[in-house]
């Protein structure tokens, strides 16, 4: 207790204080100055009385004059100023509905005991908004989400509040997500604090999850209480732009299961080198080692003949997604076949990040260079999660616009019909339509 008040007397403003004791010390010459002015009435003394009457209102004057305003100017009372929005609740309904029970029967009956039970009753009202608005004002509001977040995979965000009031602490606040968007919210379940001491901070932790890929918007948080009787639920608006970017996801589908065991083979072939996996066996030549030679093959054939490998640690991947939409199905089947198309590449990104290929990435007006995959993952999973289908008469192609690269292996995912696919890109590609998925 002593060392809260010596912090208080550190941190207090004693100049504030000296004239908030002066105004006291003038408002009670000015009180003993009124009372004597009365008695003086009282035994016909008009002159002493009306002379005490004009020093005692002069003195207030005084101080209303100047020593109020710079106390005014000290004192924070931007708790007066909130603008909170206010909800009858269940209870508070009930309680009004007593509150005129009590009135009409006070009018009626001339009662003073209900007089005064209805004055209590008025004040419990009046004390309700007045410590609300203490527990809401002087905190500060702050949401915390990690970086990278990815669709239908759970994530840990954090609100944090902040109490700022140096002597009061606040009771039973609930953080809750206001958007104009309801679908695009990032905080869509209430946070609930119990006590927030003052002076201090506290942390809690909430569980997110976002169904699908895109960007999410937060435009403010509201904080609400019921506190202390809960008849009414005040709510302060926090202003916030709070943007989230949600990537597709890359957990494996049956897609992927179905794409990726072709995909590995067309890979392999298209690249050989000093793998673990078996390519083929061929002729010897003088620049082979001789830990590679196959003894039974060359002892079957009479020739020296050594093994060749598939080139796992060293493939080289352009990914290529067409975002202009073909077919005569739908607009519905087509934009739910380009969102597993979209789901398909971006675990096709993952999964080459996570064996450390290189990898090249192009779609419409976004391409990446070839480089290792954990380098320009998160670029190319921020493209996947903001694009959005075209339309078939689209000026540019993507197909058109890929270049020879003959090193690059080259995936599509596409829904331009199968005729329509340039033949330069038949031996170098792996063409996934969107109708097959």
């Amino acid at each position: 207790m002593r060392s809260a008040v010596q912090q208080w007397w550190a941190s207090a403003d004693r100049a504030g204080w000296r004239s908030f004791a002066g105004a006291l010390a003038a408002l009670g010459v000015a009180l003993l100055l009124a009372l004597y002015s009365s008695a003086a009435a009282e035994g016909g003394q008009k002159w002493r009385a009306w002379a005490a009457a004009l020093a005692a209102l002069g003195l207030a004057g005084w101080v209303a004059a100047r020593i109020v305003p710079g106390l005014a100017r000290r004192t924070a009372l931007r708790w007066l100023t909130l603008r909170l929005r206010y909800r009858l609740t269940r209870e508070g309904t009930l309680y009004l509905a007593l509150l005129v029970v009590v009135l009409l029967a006070a009018l009626n009956t001339a009662n003073n005991l209900l007089f005064l039970i209805l004055a209590a009753m008025l004040a419990g009202l009046l004390i309700s908004g007045v410590v609300s608005r203490a527990v809401l004002a002087g905190v500060e509001l702050r949401l915390e989400l990690p970086e990278h977040i990815f669709a239908g995979q759970p994530v840990q965000a954090v609100v944090v509040l902040r109490n700022n009031k140096p002597m009061l602490p606040s009771f039973s606040l609930r953080v809750v997500g206001e958007t104009r968007s309801a679908g695009n919210a990032i905080l869509t379940r209430p946070v609930y604090f119990p006590y927030l001491a003052r002076g201090q901070a506290a942390r809690q932790a909430v569980e997110l999850r976002f169904a699908r890929r895109g960007r999410y918007r937060q435009d403010a948080l509201a904080l609400q209480t019921r506190f202390p009787f809960g008849f009414l639920e005040k709510t302060l608006r926090v202003e916030m732009a709070e943007e989230l970017l949600v990537y597709p996801r890359v957990e494996p589908t049956e897609e992927f299961y179905e794409v990726l065991p072709l995909l590995s083979g067309e890979l392999e072939s298209y690249t050989r080198g000093r793998g673990h996996d078996l390519y083929g066996i061929r002729d010897s030549q003088p620049s082979d080692s001789a830990r590679f030679v196959d003894w039974k093959a060359s002892a079957r054939t009479g020739a020296l003949k050594v093994r060749e490998f598939t080139r796992e640690d060293e493939r080289r991947v352009l990914l290529v997604l067409d975002p202009r939409l073909h077919g005569e199905a739908s607009d519905a089947v087509l934009r739910e076949r380009f969102e597993r198309a979209v789901q398909l590449a971006a675990g096709l990104a993952w999964h080459f990040y996570e064996i450390d290929a290189e990898l090249a990435f192009h779609t419409a007006g976004f391409s990446t260079p070839l480089a290792r995959a954990g380098e320009i993952i998160y670029p190319v999973l921020r493209a996947l999660a903001l694009i959005e289908p075209l339309p078939a008469t689209a000026a540019a192609s993507v197909l058109e616009e890929l270049p020879e690269a003959h090193e690059l292996y080259k995936i599509i995912l596409t829904s331009q019909p199968r005729g329509t696919i340039p033949t330069r890109l038949w031996t170098s590609s792996y063409l996934v339509f969107f109708d097959a998925l």
